[in-house]
């Protein structure tokens, strides 16, 4: 049995623990714990630089993402879905917009809201349904795109110059500056 697991938190550790995981934040979680305020940045890095306290938000966050099912794969799958996203799936051939039902799960996924408005012609008794008006609103593909670059690490800084080889084996060259 290793060291970490014989030693136990003490219940404002523990505390610590489960107010962490609400926004990963040291310094929050130890004032939200009853740590002084005043010195709680602190005693909120010296708490996550034990490694009782290390293992058991480990523990806790892996409990979490079992619990929730949100890994980092799916967090990943979910990117992807929006920076890949096609505009043509939500149309039929003859250019109308498919209904909701028909939508694949990765068009759906892109969409943040639809605004469905009826249209009418006419007024009064008059008045007659012509069709409807839908307004679609897209996830921001960009910042999809940007986020998955940024964790594959794409734009690091640190390979400024040399060559780096991703996980699918695509070799990035650096970019060449041409005098002008």
């Amino acid at each position: 049995m290793s060291r970490i697991a014989e030693t136990k938190l003490t219940p404002r550790q523990q505390r610590f623990v489960d107010e962490y995981l609400i926004d990963r934040n040291a310094t929050q979680a130890a004032i939200r714990a009853g740590y002084n305020p005043k010195n709680a940045s602190k005693l909120g890095y010296n708490n996550i630089q034990k490694p009782v306290v290390q293992q058991a938000i480990h523990t806790a966050i892996q409990k979490q993402q079992k619990r929730t099912e949100i890994t980092q794969d799916r967090v990943l799958q979910e990117y992807a879905r929006l920076a890949f996203f096609d505009p043509r799936k939500l149309f039929r051939a003859d250019g109308s917009p498919k209904p909701i039902e028909a939508l694949d799960d990765d068009t759906a996924a892109a969409l943040t809201s639809i605004d469905v408005r009826e249209e009418y012609e006419g007024s009064g008794e008059e008045r007659v349904f012509v069709g409807y008006t839908k307004k679609y609103r897209l996830a921001n593909k960009m910042g999809a795109l940007n986020s998955l670059a940024k964790h594959m690490g794409l734009f690091d800084d640190k390979h400024n110059g040399e060559e780096k080889e991703t996980d699918n084996g695509v070799i990035l060259m650096p970019e060449v500056k041409e005098d002008g």
